[in-house]
């Protein structure tokens, strides 16, 4: 309740002239078993608020009404401030004291009695009073399945569907129920499941668990039996389309796949009847929904297969959601293919993807405007952000994350922390996203900061209690960016509380429960490890960070994630090679050797040219301290091979930083080669190498290396020369 007066929605009750007692008890009835968040608990609340004051009003005002149904109504606004359960029984009474000859009556206090179940949050029993009022209404032996009682389905769907109130999908259900239990035809049954069936779907779309998926799928099945292809193709495949949402649904909820390829099998199907020449609409919305289900599937595949097909499904639905015909509907196609398109382009090295999702995502803000559908615009100006901020991290620049930060702080004016809290909270996330990455582009550390405090403002909304998992998503994130601004400073406060923010994510990115997320969590916590072990002269860290990244091994399989299994194995090599350097044997360093061999494995040049680089590069780096340890030259030599194929993708157009970072691990392989031969070949192309990075004037580069360089130049250069003079 302190939440609540916290949010002013009980002082907005009382002004109202609702007691605070009153509310108290109506949010006693929203059941544990409905599982709802709060902002959900605060959107039934609220209309169960309206509704009490409409049944306190009705019994204050004068009415109509006979002066027996007025004490009726008198009598029940007196009772439900304290008893709902005896304001519905006072319903009851008066019921079965009025004749059925008093039709208005009965229907008055029917009414009324909805009124009050639906504060009692009784679903059937709203839905039985319905049943009545549409028997004492029209005279018919199967009031389900007359026109009163199929308007009362669909006001009670919209109200769920439109308006966020899950307990009008619980009423929609138990009507639907009814229309199933009396339904007379195959064609009957047919219709009647399929309104179980999505009203089911949708409420189960909004909870937790899968229970109410799982009975949607089932409905479904069954409707499927009786509107049969041969009897009803267009509503077979309506209801096919319906199927396919709802398993794709249940399968976003899973590791595997199957439910995913059910759903695009179900899609394929509808697409058999509801063909572009007889139904073009209809068949552009099972492009749309085909596409949804190949994009997810996509995402959790290693190929590009699935998600190539899903922007040819979303650009088919295109062809007949047109911006002319149905604009809100093109612009919801054209939202739908940035977003994989952007899938797609996260996982090449180029950007035509990214820019092309980009293009899309401005198209779909032509229609989605701010004025018209302010929320979507928001959401389509987040998904802007996101591929802007995809596109900043791979150009040396930072136009493209300025632009993401824009996008945004655009999304936050719509998305305001009193409208929707956990979109705001969103919001602020990937703000803090776009934040982190300039700041460590920019190497100052105002924009990290503000990234901390971005994800510090998300936890406010995403709380433990309310929002667990995305609690623990920001706890993370907020490790990174600490983590960021720990590695700037010499102090370990800021990776300190790195691993603290780590460590407090992993309280609910459970191994169990999420165990890709706990992989990718240890992977962080072990980054934040190895830092923290490099500034100290113990192990004690190097030695954790090395146990946190085969945790992290044991969920980032190469069968199930290839590239996050490629990841954590360059991570464990980069701990493994720092213990190595401090030990006498080379066995920690042998070991990192295998871990980089083990990432370019999957890290190839095809398919992550840029990740394969920076693999090379690490592994050049183990060779080098692995070549210095031993007499020969082989573990050198091929420490310079590794770094030369690293300039292959780090060129100095492309990534600049990376290329002269190459150019200066290239030169110190070559000049202890060079110190072990009598010529000067190999010092002087150190000295090459060295003095090609040196033309770097990035500040990033020029602080830390640009010393060191010159000094290990200056050095090569002078053996050359005592060379030369013997």
């Amino acid at each position: 309740m302190n939440v609540l007066a916290a949010r002013g929605f009980l002082q907005a009750a009382e002004a109202a002239g609702l007691q605070r007692r009153t509310v108290v008890m109506l949010a006693q009835r929203l059941k544990p078993d409905e599982r709802l968040d709060f902002e959900q608990a605060l959107t039934e609340l609220g209309r169960a608020v309206d509704v009490a004051l409409e049944v306190i009003a009705r019994g204050e005002r004068e009415t109509n009404d006979d002066a027996f149904v007025q004490a009726v109504l008198t009598r029940v606004a007196d009772r439900i401030g304290h008893d709902l359960d005896g304001g519905a029984e006072e319903i009851d009474r008066a019921l079965a004291d009025v004749d059925d000859r008093h039709r208005r009556s009965r229907v008055i206090l029917f009414e009324e009695g909805i009124r009050v179940d639906t504060l009692r949050r009784d679903a059937a029993a709203v839905a039985k009073r319905i049943e009545s009022i549409v028997a004492v209404n029209e005279a018919t032996a199967r009031p389900a399945w007359s026109p009163g009682f199929r308007a009362r389905y669909a006001k009670a769907y919209a109200d769920g569907e439109r308006q966020g109130i899950n307990f009008s999908l619980s009423v929609a259900i138990e009507l639907a129920q009814r229309m199933v239990a009396t339904a007379y035809s195959a064609h009957e049954r047919g219709e009647a499941l399929t309104k179980l069936g999505t009203a089911l779907g949708t409420l189960g779309a909004r909870e937790r668990g899968t229970a109410r998926l799982e009975a949607a799928v089932t409905v479904f099945r069954a409707a499927l039996e009786e509107w049969t292809r041969e009897r009803a193709p267009l509503q077979w495949a309506g209801t096919q389309m319906n199927l396919g949402n709802t398993l794709r649904s249940l399968g976003e909820r899973e590791s595997g796949t199957a439910r995913l390829e059910a759903a695009v099998a179900a899609h394929q199907a509808a697409l058999e009847e509801w063909t572009r020449e007889q139904v073009p609409l209809q068949w552009a919305l099972a492009q749309m929904n085909l596409g949804s289900a190949l994009r997810v599937l996509g995402a959790r595949e290693s190929g590009v297969a699935r998600l190539e097909a899903a922007v040819a499904a979303y650009q088919a639905a295109l062809e007949e959601f047109t911006r002319e015909r149905v604009p809100l509907d093109w612009a919801l196609a054209q939202m739908n293919l940035g977003n994989a398109l952007q899938s797609l382009g996260e996982r090449e090295s180029g950007t035509a993807r990214l820019e092309a999702a980009v293009a899309a995502y401005q198209a779909a803000l032509e229609e989605r405007t701010r004025e018209r559908v302010p929320l979507d615009w928001a959401g389509t100006q987040m998904n802007l952000g996101t591929t802007l901020g995809t596109l900043g991290a791979r150009e040396s620049g930072t136009a493209r994350l300025q632009a993401a930060v824009a996008a945004f702080q655009a999304a936050l004016e719509e998305w305001t922390r009193e409208r929707v809290p956990l979109q705001w909270a969103l919001a602020q996330m990937n703000l803090g996203n776009a934040l982190k990455v300039l700041g460590k582009r920019e190497g100052e550390t105002a924009r990290l900061e503000a990234a901390v405090t971005a994800y510090q403002a998300a936890l406010e909304e995403w709380t433990h209690e309310r929002v667990p998992l995305q609690w623990a998503l920001a706890q993370m994130n907020l490790g990174t960016a600490l983590q960021s601004l720990g590695a700037q400073e010499r102090g370990t406060a800021r990776l300190e509380a790195a691993v603290t923010a780590y460590q407090a994510a992993l309280e609910e990115f459970t191994r169990d429960r999420a165990p890709l997320q706990w992989a990718g969590t240890q992977m962080n916590l072990g980054t934040a490890l190895g830092t923290l072990g490099a500034r100290e002269s113990g192990t004690a860290r190097l030695e954790a960070a090395v146990a946190a990244y085969q945790a992290a091994l044991e969920e980032w399989t190469r069968e199930r994630v290839p590239l996050q299994w490629a990841l954590a194995q360059i991570n464990l090599g980069n701990a493994l090679r720092a213990l190595g350097e401090r030990e006498s044997g080379t066995a920690r360093l042998e070991a990192a050797v295998t871990a980089y061999q083990a990432a370019l494995e999957e890290f190839t040049r095809e398919r992550v040219p840029l990740d394969w680089a920076a693999t090379q590069m690490e592994l050049g780096t183990a060779l080098r301290a692995l070549g210095e340890r031993e007499s020969g030259t082989a573990r050198l030599e091929a420490a310079v091979t590794a770094y030369q194929a690293a300039l292959e993708e780090f060129t100095r157009e492309r990534a600049p930083l990376q290329w002269a970072g190459t150019q200066m691990n290239l030169g110190n392989a070559l000049q202890a080669l060079g110190k072990r031969e009598d010529g000067t070949a190999r010092l002087k192309a150190a000295v090459a190498a060295y003095e090609a990075c040196q033309t770097i004037t990035l500040k990033e580069f020029q602080e830390r290396w640009a010393d060191v360089v010159r000094n290990r130049s200056e050095t090569a250069s002078a053996e050359i020369a005592r060379r030369i003079a013997r």
